[in-house]
């Protein structure tokens, strides 16, 4: 059985690609399309270690997210999140939830491309979503 998942993440559930948006310390935002899996009051991404936006959110792990379409176009409204970085357990558990969600190209091709690039693949949730107040 599933756990329900709460009213704010319900539009992110069946989404194959989010826009998150990651702050740099001048205060402007930098977008990047993800792909996204949820289960329960949690939504997960994963990313190479080598990624310039791991140190935006080391910083500043207050994100936001729209649905958008596999170019980065938003669809849909914004939603503001906090990131935080997985570790053992729980980092193997979303990527198994965001494998199962995308075989071919997370299971497969993310992963080979990571392998290549000789980076970690690291894991975020995103928690505590809600409307933007700015």
């Amino acid at each position: 059985m599933t756990e329900p998942v709460p009213p704010e993440l319900t539009a992110f559930v069946e989404e194959k690609v989010v826009l998150l948006q990651t702050r740099k310390r001048d205060g402007s935002w930098v977008d990047t399309p993800m792909n996204i899996a949820v289960t329960g009051d949690r939504a997960y991404f994963r990313t190479p270690a080598k990624a310039s936006k791991n140190k935006r959110l080391r910083n500043f792990p207050d994100v936001r997210i729209r649905p958008c379409t596999w170019s980065g176009r938003p669809t849909g409204p914004p939603m503001s999140a906090t990131a935080r970085l997985l570790t053992g357990d729980e980092s193997t558990a979303a990527g198994r939830l965001i494998d199962r969600k995308y075989p071919v190209l997370q299971r497969i091709m993310v992963r080979l491309a990571h392998k290549a690039l000789r980076t970690a693949t690291l894991h975020y949730d995103l928690t505590n979503l809600h409307t933007p107040t700015d």
